[in-house]
């Protein structure tokens, strides 16, 4: 090693350079720095970015090429466990064993041509997503928000809806996270009884911006395995990947490169682009991805939103101003779309359902500040009527979470997604226009609105 700055480590070898993104382990005698290489600076110097912390490496020291990408355990074996970025376990539980396969955590996309076609619908149970924003096997969904508005929330709602009755393997990605949150997601899996089919991977916030780099490839190389290998469906959830792009500019950054926009590295797409493409379908089980993404002062403009949510099926937009109104989840039913709202993939009624939902929330949207100056006595007889519905439509798709309930006191929903459309196009059609607006909020089905009503507890809206 001729220099150490931080994560960033200058060598020099006598013989040829290795391959970029090949792992070199500084001081392997000793410290044991897994580190992977990012650039050649001449004929025999290279530059490489650690993985780990680097007190304790200084110049002089020796360090080793692998002649290889860095590789993770897959299989079996990690089922149930919780591991780090280079594949080490850390829920203080016993080694993996020797005999454990690895495989590398590069490689490129599936081709198009092996996709599987055949689509096969997620039902969630949670009103708003499975109405607006349809999740099929094989598919990317993304929610994206702001600080404090709910992603977090809404994805652990999200396992738990589909761990318990998911017939295929799960893998966490933590991203960025903090501690905590590793113990409580373990501690959680464990109380499900779900933790036998599930993996979790962190790169806690405290780690090095190539830790946090490359936490989702380290996941995803042990989703593909699961896929590929042992043919079973496998679900992989990401919090957050606005992280894996922000520690991308950060690794940029101390590698000297040239900022792009908004402060961006020069090569944000490509990055995004080689993690996404690689979540598909195969000839006998697919990969389907569920991943929060931070949006940065709530600009949905920002770069890296963009980049993210080019490569989704289904995006999910959360609204601080729903959410600060109390609507949980703040799913903002305008923006939120997906490609698989379709008739050919969820039926007529649903996708005439779901417009018309859309155009009467969007109707609203309009009347708001009109309502705000003057007052809804000030609109037509036809308008009050509209607006009314509308906001026992924003009502009856909020939902008390499984999740949530120790927080709340409100006992966790499950709503089919038939129910759901039957009891929005009630609801459009004016079969409830009599009914007191309170009676829709934070229940499942349309018959707890009608209970609600029918015992005069119309609970508070």
């Amino acid at each position: 090693m001729v220099a150490v700055r931080g994560p960033v480590i200058d060598l020099a070898c006598d013989g040829p350079l290795p391959a970029i993104r090949e792992a070199v382990i500084a001081d392997p005698g000793g410290l044991g720095i897994t580190c992977e290489v990012q650039a050649h600076l001449d004929a025999h110097r290279f530059r490489a970015i650690a993985l780990e912390p680097t007190q304790g490496l200084s110049r002089l020291m020796r360090a080793a090429l692998t002649g290889a990408p860095l590789a993770v355990p897959v299989g079996d074996a990690v089922l149930g466990r919780m591991l780090d970025v280079l594949g080490r376990t850390k829920d203080g539980g016993p080694p993996l064993p020797e005999a454990t396969p690895v495989r590398p955590i590069h490689r490129t996309a599936p081709p198009l041509s092996g996709h599987r076609a055949a689509i096969s619908l997620f039902s969630t149970g949670i009103k708003s997503l499975d109405l607006l924003a349809p999740l099929v096997q094989g598919g990317k969904a993304a929610m994206f928000g702001g600080a404090g508005v709910g992603k977090t929330v809404l994805v652990t709602e999200l396992i738990h809806a589909m761990v318990t009755g998911y017939d295929g393997v799960s893998v966490f990605a933590g991203i960025g996270e903090r501690s905590r949150e590793g113990h409580e997601m373990l501690h959680d899996m464990r109380n499900y009884g779900v933790l036998d089919r599930t993996v979790l991977v962190f790169g806690q916030m405290n780690e090095p911006p190539g830790a946090r780099w490359r936490v989702p490839l380290t996941a995803l190389t042990m989703a593909e395995h699961i896929r590929d290998e042992q043919g079973r469906n496998v679900l992989l959830l990401m919090d957050n990947v606005f992280r894996f792009v922000q520690a991308g500019a950060e690794v940029s950054g101390l590698l000297g490169r040239m900022p792009s926009r908004v402060g961006y590295q020069p090569t944000l797409d490509t990055e995004v682009a080689e993690l996404q493409e690689r979540i598909a379908s195969g000839p006998r089980a697919s990969v389907t991805a569920i991943e929060a993404v931070y949006v940065p002062a709530d600009d949905f403009t920002d770069p890296a939103v963009s980049a993210i949510g080019l490569h989704m099926d289904s995006t999910v937009v959360l609204s601080r101003e729903l959410a600060a109104q109390g609507i949980y989840p703040a799913i903002d039913p305008l923006a939120t779309t997906s490609v698989m709202l379709d008739a050919g993939v969820v039926g007529a009624e649903h996708v005439r359902t779901a417009s018309d939902v859309r155009q009467l929330m969007e109707h609203y949207a309009e009347l708001r500040d009109v309502i705000a100056l003057l007052g809804v006595e000030e609109l037509g007889r036809e308008e009050q009527r509209l607006v009314g519905r509308a906001r026992r439509l924003q009502r009856f798709l909020t939902q008390p979470f499984f999740v949530a309930a120790p927080f709340t006191g409100m006992e966790g929903r499950s709503v089919p997604t038939a129910d759901t459309v039957a009891g929005c196009r009630a609801i459009i059609d004016g079969q409830c226009d009599d009914w007191g607006e309170s009676c829709f909020y934070m229940i499942g089905t349309l018959a707890e609105a009608e209970a609600r009503l029918r015992a005069g507890t119309q609970g508070a809206a």
